[in-house]
């Protein structure tokens, strides 16, 4: 059996969520009972600049949406993804590709490979937490 991903410390994502500010969204719904709205909305309230990457959409949250990760302009500092695990794969390509240092894969969602596959790229990663439950107990 392959070795099963773990995640950084406490500290290590205290640190992180101090640190950041521009975060991109992958998978961000329109709609305000999805978890992915609620959460990055309640991340926008407590001022990090939300980047929903959605393809389809032109904005939500009142700000513009992209098609892909590489569609961003400027820096994205953490990439929050909202996919299917079978997607994360890719989104970890892209994360890559655009030089993000970071990667978070929100609650519910593992896949342990791409997990270790953004770490050995340098990506700080985080899996199968919520952004929103990590904020509140370590920061707010």
């Amino acid at each position: 059996m392959p070795n099963m991903f773990t995640n950084p410390s406490q500290d290590d994502i205290r640190a992180l969520l101090g640190r950041v500010r521009r975060i991109a969204v992958v998978g961000l719904s329109p709609k305000p009972d999805r978890p992915s709205h609620y959460v990055s909305k309640a991340m926008q309230a407590w001022g990090y600049e939300i980047l929903p990457v959605r393809p389809g959409l032109r904005e939500v949250l009142g700000v513009p949406a992209y098609a892909r990760l590489e569609d961003v302009p400027g820096k994205v500092e953490l990439v929050n993804v909202f996919r299917n695990a079978s997607e994360v794969d890719a989104v970890v390509d892209s994360a890559i590709a655009i030089g993000a240092p970071a990667i978070w894969v929100q609650q519910g969602i593992i896949n342990d490979a791409a997990a270790e596959r953004a770490r050995e790229a340098g990506l700080f990663t985080v899996m199968d937490r919520c952004i929103m439950v990590e904020y509140r107990r370590l920061l707010a």
